[in-house]
């Protein structure tokens, strides 16, 4: 377990799972960061969850005082054998504490249990005009590898995906 602040980073339960959806489904709803639309189901978090922990991908939470303020996982990048040593990861903040560090803890963590796994590859997906994000990963050393044009479409408009990635050496 760690802490910053009064910041506590551990691992997720399946208790932490109805605030990770409400989380989730609110980037949704009203986020580019989820090429998604519809909001999730607590069953479809649970059936996510157990997957992720099946596999030993970490799902972890970011606590302050009880509440979980963000979460983080990672998982296959690719399902094919030669992929294994490379994964996607993905940060969510809840809105009310988005601009106060957590995304960066979160990161920090992921890398440091990414690197201790020996993976080899880290690879973000993140939408062309989520600058803050763009920005937060290069501060980690991530460097944009791919560029991908109008390949999402939400909110009535086009969106451009970015791919980043950092070797875990």
């Amino acid at each position: 377990m760690k802490s910053a602040s009064d910041i506590i980073i551990r691992d997720a339960t399946e208790q932490d799972l109805p605030a990770i959806l409400d989380i989730y489904n609110e980037v949704i709803l009203n986020t580019t960061s989820v090429y998604s639309e519809q909001p999730h189901t607590l069953q479809m978090r649970k059936t996510w969850f157990n997957e992720r922990k099946a596999a030993n991908f970490p799902v972890i939470v970011a606590e302050q005082n009880g509440t979980i303020i963000g979460f983080a996982s990672y998982g296959y990048f690719r399902v094919w054998p030669c992929y294994r040593f490379t994964v996607e990861h993905s940060v969510y903040i809840h809105s009310g504490y988005r601009g106060r560090g957590v995304s960066k803890i979160l990161l920090q963590a992921i890398i440091a249990h990414a690197k201790n796994a020996g993976l080899h590859a880290l690879i973000a997906g993140i939408d062309r005009e989520n600058d803050i994000s763009l920005k937060l990963h290069q501060s980690f050393g991530f460097v944009q590898v791919a560029h991908f044009k109008e390949v999402g479409f939400k909110f009535n408009r086009w969106l451009d995906l970015i791919f980043m990635e950092l070797l875990l050496e």
